[in-house]
């Protein structure tokens, strides 16, 4: 079965526009996913597609209504169970392990929230999970959304031209991935390690293994204390540690 991922949002062009191209579109047009993008105006009842109104109790801004969300969902679901996220500063922050963790499922709904919030009642009845990218708060759940689809989509067998080209990365086995290189060998008399020009494979996967377990220990400590290190990241950690 082709995973689905259906998008419930104000902007349905432009989400579409966006995962529409690069990577991401290049899959859609070889059927490793399908998308859809629905706009929830479309399921309002009342001539101006009204879709927020004032909050009860008062207080800034608007929020989303209910009924024309759960109208959008329902039309997605057709009665079958979707796993629907909604983007909230309010969610869990978003891993590389939910990345892994949605990119298993035949169809995920993402509702993109806006204005001051979604009525509670919406998220109670209809929603699995909530996910925010990080602390801090968006204009709307459309470019979090983005991302979270474009996390996902990647990790799909026939969007990369191999497993080893995410499962290198950052973030796939708690480390940080180690620095890249290209041509030319010498720029701006910054020369390219002399272990990467070798061809000495085992030499090569060393100094990667080590670049790798150094950035991590460096910039995220978070992430280096919950490695279990190798007898051979040991020995690579304390080469380095001697040269100090």
């Amino acid at each position: 079965m082709t995973p689905k991922v259906s998008i419930l949002t104000l902007f349905p062009e432009a989400v579409q526009g966006m995962l529409g191209a690069s990577i991401t579109g290049n899959a859609l047009k070889n059927g490793i996913f399908q998308l859809n993008c629905v706009q929830i105006r479309d399921y309002t009842q009342n001539k101006q597609k009204q879709v927020d109104d004032y909050p009860y109790g008062g207080g800034m801004g608007m929020l989303m209504q209910a009924d024309p969300l759960y109208r959008a969902w329902e039309s997605v679901c057709q009665g079958k169970k979707v796993h629907t996220i909604l983007m909230s500063a309010q969610g869990h922050t978003y891993t590389q392990k939910d990345a892994k963790r949605l990119s298993l499922y035949d169809h995920v709904c993402i509702v993109c929230g806006h204005y001051e919030g979604v009525d509670r009642r919406f998220i109670d009845e209809c929603v699995d999970e909530e996910i925010s990218l990080g602390d801090f708060v968006m204009t709307g759940g459309e470019i979090p959304a983005l991302a979270i689809v474009d996390s996902m989509v990647r990790l799909l067998p026939g969007t990369l031209a191999d497993e080893s080209c995410y499962t290198d990365e950052s973030h796939w086995s708690g480390l940080l991935e180690y620095p890249h290189y290209t041509r030319p060998e010498e720029w701006h008399g910054r020369k390219v390690p002399e272990v990467l020009t070798s061809g000495h494979k085992e030499n090569i996967r060393k100094w990667r293994r080590k670049q790798a377990l150094l950035a991590t220990r460096e910039r995220r400590p978070d992430m280096f204390q919950k490695l279990t290190l190798t007898k051979e990241d040991l020995m690579l950690l304390a080469e380095e540690d001697a040269k100090e």
